[in-house]
């Protein structure tokens, strides 16, 4: 049987390009909502999950940072896709013809301009390859979608405008997650994902990031988000670059220690070269 690689979303979805792109010798496995994604590769129906995280328009993907922690599974790549958004429609249909275009609330204002110039109506749909599959099944040349042209392929639609984005470095970070952590240094440009809660102290926060400025540790993002519903209790998520067997890192993270009641590394792996 054929390894799988489990997305959120229907075939099409830009996840599903970003399965198809970093992991090509993989099957893709659609799934309903991240919690399947994530149950998919602990029961080993995939053997891993292709998870968006963040996206350089609109910033991060609700809910992934909660799940993340919990899951049980290890980040062991990176995956920086390229999210190119198409006006799909049935074949013979003209670009003149088009009055609605279908796809998910966040895809639409990002190709607000194109729209406005060509008189179309944004309609909301609950995912951009649904939309795909929507507009296949109605048959009517009035009526399009907004999607990867992967989506095109897949339910047999016609491009009629490509890269219609008002954006042009429009792209998402995906994580693949494992259920078995890889910690080898497989590149010379690592990163760390970790989570981490402070103690009850003054200024805990400030003192903790404080040794990775001390020892020359770049930290490329800090975010910070509630759990269990408390205002009072905050984990924050990071991401730095370097590996744990890295000298300064290692500094930095044992003075962190000293500050957090809680640390757990998520993964260590190479860097997607978009990074550079």
């Amino acid at each position: 049987m054929t390894d799988r690689i489990a997305f959120q979303g229907e075939p099409g979805a830009y996840s599903h390009q970003a399965c198809a792109e970093a992991r090509p010798g993989l099957e893709a496995l659609p799934c309903a909502t991240f919690e399947d994604v994530i149950e998919a590769v602990r029961s080993g129906e995939a053997v891993q999950a292709m998870l968006p995280v963040e996206n350089s328009t609109y910033g991060r993907v609700a809910d992934i940072h909660r799940l993340l922690p919990e899951s049980g599974l290890h980040i062991v790549d990176e995956a920086f896709v390229r999210v190119h958004i198409n006006l799909l429609a049935v074949p013979g249909a003209k670009l003149e013809d088009v009055k609605e275009a279908h796809s998910h609330l966040v895809l639409l204002p990002q190709c607000g301009a194109f729209l406005r110039k060509h008189g179309i109506t944004g309609r909301v749909s609950p995912d951009n390859a649904r939309a795909a599959r929507d507009v296949a099944e109605w048959g009517d040349t009035s009526k399009a979608a907004l999607a990867s042209e992967l989506a095109g392929e897949i339910y047999g639609l016609d491009v009629l405008a490509r890269h219609i984005e008002d954006h042009d470095r429009n792209t998402t970070r995906f994580l693949v997650m494992a259920r078995e952590a890889d910690m080898t240094r497989r590149s010379d440009h690592m990163m760390t994902t970790f989570v981490f809660r402070v103690r009850n102290i003054p200024a805990a926060l400030y003192k903790a990031m404080g040794g990775f400025a001390t020892n020359g540790v770049n930290m490329t993002k800090l975010e910070s988000y509630m759990v269990g519903g408390h205002f009072t209790a905050t984990q924050f998520y990071a991401d730095i670059e370097g590996h744990p067997d890295d000298r300064n890192v290692q500094l930095a993270l044992d003075e962190l220690g000293y500050f957090t009641s809680e640390l757990k590394i998520l993964g260590t792996y190479p860097a997607d070269p978009a990074r550079d």
